[in-house]
């Protein structure tokens, strides 16, 4: 049997999550700013592809919670480590580490009043460590080459903090929420 990671599977899965998230705000808004603008017969045309993106969206999430219930049951004996993947490892300090992220993310949230969209939240990240990323992260990634990869990193110490207890993991998609935990790691570290 192939060695299966769950917790690689389930940070996928979130991160489609969001992706889906994003194009729903912006079909949203784009068929909101036409019906403001009297080209209802354009505002119209976005109804149908807003709700097949949220049916799909719907599908994805059932499916989540599929993988959720199988990869519970899973023994230990099968969960192995996941196989090299054939992209080169990039040497350390080449960019800016996860744990970099941290601080900046409970800040960012804590000015949010404790909230805030994902595409906020990174926005106000980004502000935050402009100075601090290295030019690699500034690059696309390989394997997705729409996306910097400051901004997956940012996903990534998402995913590790909700691990941690420091972000909320039952807060509403595309909305990070700071912890009470969180608020002390801040105080303490920030």
């Amino acid at each position: 049997m192939a060695a299966i990671d769950p917790n690689s599977v389930d940070a996928a899965f979130a991160m489609l999550l969001e992706e889906i998230e994003r194009l729903v705000r912006s079909i949203n808004e784009t068929g909101g700013e036409a019906f403001q603008q009297g080209r209802h017969c354009e505002a119209k045309q976005m109804l149908p592809q807003a709700e097949a993106v949220t049916e799909f969206q719907q599908r994805i999430t059932a499916l989540r919670k599929e993988w959720d219930v199988m990869s519970s049951k899973l023994s230990a004996a099968t969960r192995e480590p996941p196989p090299k993947t054939k992209l080169e490892r990039l040497k350390k300090g080449m960019r800016a580490p996860e744990e970099a992220y941290y601080i900046p993310i409970l800040r960012s949230l804590e000015e949010m009043g404790g909230s805030g969209k994902t595409a906020a939240v990174c926005d106000a990240v980004y502000r935050k460590m402009k100075d601090v990323l290295k030019p690699l992260d500034f690059e696309p990634l390989p394997s997705s080459p729409r996306e910097l990869r400051w901004r997956n990193a940012a996903a990534w110490a998402r995913y590790s903090m909700v691990k941690k207890g420091l972000l909320s993991d039952d807060s509403p998609r595309g909305i990070w929420e700071i912890t009470d935990k969180g608020r002390e790691y801040l105080r303490s570290n920030g």
